[in-house]
């Protein structure tokens, strides 16, 4: 058996870094939290994850410069990015995937459909590794 796969969640609203790691928990998981991107930043480089959820707003580093980061750190720059914010336009979407990220999910968000897609995004990305 592989070992679960691991998922960074970063927002700066407690209670859904709460219900996140709790479901994704559940669901398997290995998950960390952090309310800011600077403790994201640090954590991300030691634990490594699959998968990072971040905010794009969050105090001491946003999404968009944390994202940035990740993709110059050699040993967390393959992981896969989902950027979640309220701000819903084309051009905050556009700044997101350019700063790296793989995908821009805007607030709110049905917390079933968001816990599938990681498991199809983390499934494709074994399928990937397998073919390799």
């Amino acid at each position: 058996m592989s070992a679960p796969h691991r998922i960074l969640v970063a927002d700066d609203e407690p209670y859904l870094v709460r219900i996140l790691t709790y479901l994704l928990s559940k669901q398997g998981y290995e998950v960390r939290a952090a309310e800011d991107g600077d403790t994201a930043y640090n954590l991300a480089r030691t634990f490594q994850p699959d998968l990072l959820i971040l905010d794009v707003m969050m105090p001491k580093l946003d999404g968009y410069e944390l994202c940035r980061r990740i993709r110059a750190e050699e040993g967390i720059a393959r992981s896969y990015v989902m950027l979640l914010s309220a701000r819903g336009q084309s051009a905050d979407r556009d700044t997101g995937l350019a700063a790296g990220a793989d995908e821009y999910i805007t607030k709110p968000f049905a917390t079933h459909d968001l816990l599938e897609h990681v498991r199809v995004v983390l499934a494709a990305r074994d399928e990937g590794r397998s073919a390799a």
